[in-house]
């Protein structure tokens, strides 16, 4: 990326306006190492191992499970990514484009909610990897100050790099990227030599259903990316390759989902007890030796602190779309109180680390899909977005529909969010229809959030789309194209 006005320096100060054209000169290679600092988290190492413990499946259908699932959610991001470089705007800004102006705070706040669940579960799971480190290294016990303390120095390590920027987060996941590569090799290399392969292959075969169920499980983390995606992608030129985004987005996640998860199962295999652990982080203090657990829990945490500046980052565009008029780098530090506080809650009185967060996650996907399905149907028919009418919020936007909404978006989404939640099941909620049907029972509320609500808005009446008005003296627009109308 050039340096701007604008991303001059260590700081980015850029919010969730258009980025003009002469600074949109990233590439889409960036993207890899994006991808990859968004999943180096132990949480799949615990959800790999729920796969053969909880879902009782095989390890070739763990296989399955951990090529499968990453290319389902993460084709989903890199295909919404393809919104970024169209309108060179953060996601939930373009989505005002389908929503409208005041429809879209519906589905922002939603979302900007979900996000704080998000970033709690990803602070604690930090916190207790700086607690296994200091336990294994000098013996020193957890206990509810030091747990606080931990949780504190995580979260204001998370607003340091994404209160930076696009510049930090992106040189951050670079150097991740090869740590994490260096250090799992060393992990595989120690299972390789000290598992019991044949009590792993002998495991019987679990139900067709627990592995598509087990897709949905490891796929909701991605899913939780996708309104993000067009966030890391509108520094691209308009001609970076879609198909591009897409390969690259999946392969970045692909090489992490692949091996962790099947690090996870291989493990459980040995320790059954990982899979439901009071914390999702200190088995690899039992597990592996301390030469190799102690430099590996740090890449992780690492990891993890990349993630949570990932999402913060993104929550402080979604917060300035719900209408808080502060800069980014503000916006962001709401995030960061709200994480510190609730990740103190479930640190201190949440009984099980695990049943919390698969739980979280199978509403999280829910609530991300009914997003997914209307504003993926909606790029179908637009290929531009106005900018101009993107950052006016009043009457005279093109974007202002019917009184600041657009009834066909916000209709699909509510009523795909409904039918979503109907079919979903998990130890907070369970829908009516979460059982007796195959949408229930495998787990796929959040596939069926998608199909509804991106179908119900194809079909319902829309206003036409409309080119965007070139800029005063044509400067950092094309020409306008001819665009259908619905």
């Amino acid at each position: 990326m050039s340096k701007t006005a604008r991303t001059d320096g260590a700081l980015e100060t850029r919010g969730i306006e258009q980025v003009p054209d002469h600074e949109r000169t990233a590439r889409v290679r960036d993207l890899f190492p994006t991808w990859v600092g968004a999943n180096i988290s132990v949480l799949l190492l615990t959800m790999g191992a729920s796969l053969v413990v909880a879902y009782r499946l095989g390890f070739w259908q763990a296989v399955v499970v951990a090529l499968a699932a990453p290319v389902v959610s993460y084709g989903l991001v890199g295909l919404i990514g393809i919104a970024g470089k169209r309108g060179g705007a953060p996601g939930m800004a373009l989505s005002r484009a389908v929503f409208g102006q005041r429809g879209n705070l519906l589905p922002g706040a939603l979302i900007w909610v979900a996000r704080w669940g998000w970033e709690t579960i990803n602070a604690v799971t930090g916190a207790y990897a700086v607690l296994t480190i200091l336990d294994v290294l000098f013996g020193v016990r957890r206990n509810a100050v030091l747990d606080l303390v931990t949780l504190l120095a995580f979260v204001l390590g998370t607003f340091a790099i994404s209160g930076l920027g696009i510049r930090a987060v992106r040189r951050c996941n670079t150097y991740a990227a090869y740590l994490f590569g260096v250090f799992s090799v060393l992990v595989l290399g120690y299972l390789v030599v000290h598992t019991d392969w044949p009590a792993v292959f002998d495991r019987p075969a679990g139900p067709v259903a627990s592995v598509i169920t087990g897709i949905g499980l490891i796929a909701a983390g991605g899913v939780s990316w996708i309104p993000s995606s067009p966030d890391f992608t509108r520094y691209l030129p308009r001609t970076a390759s879609a198909k591009g985004i897409v390969g690259v987005t999946i392969g970045g996640a692909g090489i992490v989902v692949l091996p962790m998860v099947l690090m996870g199962a291989v493990m459980a295999v040995s320790t059954p007890g990982l899979a439901s652990a009071a914390d999702p982080v200190s088995f690899l203090g039992e597990i592996l030796p301390v030469w190799l657990a102690v430099p590996y829990l740090l890449t992780a945490l690492i990891g993890m602190l990349l993630i949570n500046s990932m999402s913060m980052y993104s929550a402080g565009f979604t917060a300035q779309t719900l209408g808080f008029t502060v800069e980014r780098h503000w916006a962001v530090s709401v995030n960061a109180l709200i994480s510190l506080v609730l990740g103190g809650v479930l640190m201190l009185a949440a009984t099980s680390f695990m049943g919390s967060f698969i739980a979280f996650l199978s509403l999280l996907a829910v609530a991300f899909s009914a997003w997914v399905g209307v504003f993926g149907a909606d790029m179908l028919r637009r290929r531009e977005y106005d900018g101009a009418a993107l950052a006016d919020t009043g009457r005279t936007s093109a974007y202002w529909y019917r009184g600041g909404f657009s009834p066909a978006a916000v209709a699909a989404w509510a009523l795909g969010l409904a039918v979503g939640l109907m079919f979903t099941s998990s130890d907070w909620f369970t829908g009516p229809l979460a059982a007796h049907n195959v949408v229930g029972e495998y787990g796929l509320g959040w596939v069926a959030t998608v199909v509804v609500s991106g179908v119900l808005y194809v079909v319902l009446p829309k206003p036409p789309v409309r080119p965007p008005a070139p800029a005063a003296g044509g400067a950092g627009q094309r020409e306008p194209v001819a665009v259908r109308g619905a």
